[in-house]
C-alpha cells in the first residue's frame, strides 16, 4: 500500500482539525473539548469509543481480525502559558487555575500535535484494513504535564477492560530537531522522577544572639550545597542524574532567626538502582547535615515524599525501536531518522510499560518540531529555537504533522502485517 498516500489526503484536514485544538486548549483535568473532538474523529473513523474514562480519557479500539494488539497514546492536556507566537490560530484562552489565578493557556508541550497523531494514524489505518490484522487501542490521554492522567487511566482498568496490548507506542515533538525528521534510541529515552519536600527544623531566636538559636537557614544553605554532591561525587558520571532544590522558603524578617525552613526538591534519575541510590543519600545527607550543628534527633529533618509526581524513566524497548526505526527509514528516508539523546524532562506514559504485569514492550520517539529556516537562522545567530514550556513554541503544522502521522501508522502497520 502506498502509505503516504493516505496520509497524504488525509493532511488538510488533519491541520484545520490542529489549529482547532491549538486555539482552544485546556488545563490538566479540564480537558472536556479536547477528550470530545478526539472522541468524535475516532468515532467518525468507525472506531468503538468510550469517552471519560479515568477522567476525560478517550479509549477508542479497532478490531481487524486475529493478530497482536497495539496502543497507540496521544496526551491531551496545556500548560498555564499566555501564548505569544503570534500566528492566527494562536490560543487566546484564559482560565482561573486551581490556585485561584486568572492565567492564560497554550499547547507548548506539542500535546496538541500529539492529538492530531492519533486522530491521523486512526484514520490511515481504518482506511486500510485489508493490510492488517489484529487490534489497535486508540488512546487520549489526560493530565499528563501534572503526571496523573495515565495512573487514572490503569486504575480505572484500562488493560483490564480493553485488553493488554503487545506494543504501546507514542512520540513527543522535539524543538530542537528539523521538522520532517524523527529521533530515536533504545533503552532510556526521559528520566524518571520524584519530588521531596524537606521541613528543615530548627531553634528560633533573635537574630543578635544566634548562638542561642540553632539556624535553620543555615542548616538548608549547607543542605543544599551537599546534596549536589551526591551527583558529583556519588553516582557515575556515566549515569544521568540531576537533583534540583527548585523552592527554598524560611523567616519572615531580616533579625529573626525562624524556627524552620521549607524546601521542595526534584530528583531525575535513569534506572532503579539509581532512584534508590540518591533517596538514601538525600536522607543521609539530611540527617547527618543537622546533627553537626547540634540538632537533636526529636528535631532531624523531615522529608515528605510527594507521591503524585513519582514516574518511572521512559525505556524504549530494542525490539520496538527496531521497528519503528525501519518504518521511518521506509516512509520518510533513512537521512531524516536520527539517534536521540536522552531527555532529563520526564513523561507518565513510563507507567503503561509495567501496568499489564510482564514488561509491555514500549517505544517513544521524537518528531522533529521546528521549520528548517528558523532552525538555520538559529545557527547562524548562535542561538535556539523556542524550547517545550516556552510562550513562543509553535510547530510548522504540515512538515511535523504529515513525519508523525507517518512514522507511527507506519510502525503499526509494520507490527499488524
Amino acid at each position: 500500500m502506498d502509505l503516504k498516500a493516505h496520509v497524504f489526503a488525509e493532511l488538510g484536514d488533519l491541520i484545520n482539525v490542529y489549529k482547532q485544538l491549538h486555539a482552544n486548549p485546556e488545563l490538566s483535568g479540564q480537558e472536556a473539548m479536547s477528550s470530545k473532538l478526539v472522541a468524535d474523529q475516532l468515532e467518525a473513523c468507525g472506531i468503538v469509543v468510550n469517552r471519560n474514562f479515568g477522567g476525560h480519557g478517550v479509549v477508542g479500539v479497532l478490531e481487524n481480525g486475529d493478530g497482536p494488539t497495539v496502543m497507540v497514546r496521544g496526551d491531551m492536556d496545556a500548560l498555564p502559558i499566555t501564548e505569544e507566537t503570534g500566528v492566527d490560530y494562536a490560543s487566546s484562552s484564559r482560565v482561573t487555575d486551581n490556585s485561584g489565578n486568572e492565567v492564560g493557556i497554550m499547547h507548548a508541550c506539542g500535546h496538541d500535535i500529539h492529538m492530531t497523531t492519533l486522530v491521523g494514524t486512526a484514520r490511515v489505518l481504518s482506511k486500510c484494513k485489508d493490510h492488517w490484522n489484529g487490534k489497535v487501542i486508540f488512546v487520549g490521554q489526560p493530565a499528563e504535564e501534572v503526571g496523573a492522567g495515565a495512573k487514572g487511566m490503569i486504575e480505572s482498568g484500562l488493560f483490564n477492560k480493553f485488553g493488554c496490548p503487545d506494543y504501546c507506542l507514542t512520540t513527543h515533538v522535539i524543538p530542537h530537531v528539523e521538522a520532517g525528521r524523527i529521533t530515536i534510541k533504545s533503552g532510556p529515552i526521559m528520566a524518571g522522577i520524584f519530588q521531596l519536600k524537606i521541613i528543615v527544623r530548627g531553634v528560633g531566636g533573635h537574630g543578635a544572639i544566634p548562638h542561642e538559636s540553632k539556624d535553620p537557614i543555615v542548616l538548608a544553605a549547607r543542605i543544599v550545597t551537599s546534596l549536589q554532591t551526591i551527583i558529583s561525587r556519588e553516582i557515575s558520571p556515566l549515569t544521568p542524574a540531576v537533583i534540583t532544590i527548585g523552592s527554598i522558603h524560611g523567616g519572615t524578617r531580616a533579625n529573626i532567626i525562624p524556627a524552620e525552613v521549607v524546601m521542595e526538591a526534584t530528583v531525575r534519575f535513569s534506572d532503579q538502582d539509581t532512584e534508590k541510590q540518591i533517596l538514601e543519600a538525600i536522607e543521609r545527607t539530611c540527617r547527618f547535615e543537622a546533627l553537626s550543628m547540634g540538632i537533636r534527633e526529636n528535631n532531624l529533618p523531615i522529608i515528605e515524599f510527594d507521591e503524585t509526581m513519582h514516574l518511572p524513566a521512559t525505556i524504549n524497548d530494542s525490539d520496538l525501536v527496531d521497528i519503528v526505526r525501519e518504518s521511518a527509514n521506509e516512509n520518510i528516508g533513512h537521512e531524516n531518522v536520527m539517534e536521540a539523546e536522552m531527555l532529563m524532562v520526564s513523561e507518565d506514559f513510563s507507567l503503561f510499560r509495567s501496568a499489564g504485569g510482564p514488561k509491555i514492550s514500549s517505544c517513544m520517539f521524537f518528531t522533529g518540531a521546528v521549520a528548517k529556516e528558523e532552525l538555520n537562522l538559529c545557527r547562524a545567530q548562535n542561538t535556539k529555537p523556542p524550547s517545550l514550556h516556552n510562550s513562543r513554541f509553535c510547530p510548522p503544522p504540515e512538515p511535523t504533522i504529515k513525519t508523525a502521522v507517518t512514522v507511527m501508522a507506519g510502525s503499526v502497520l509494520k507490527i499488524l502485517q
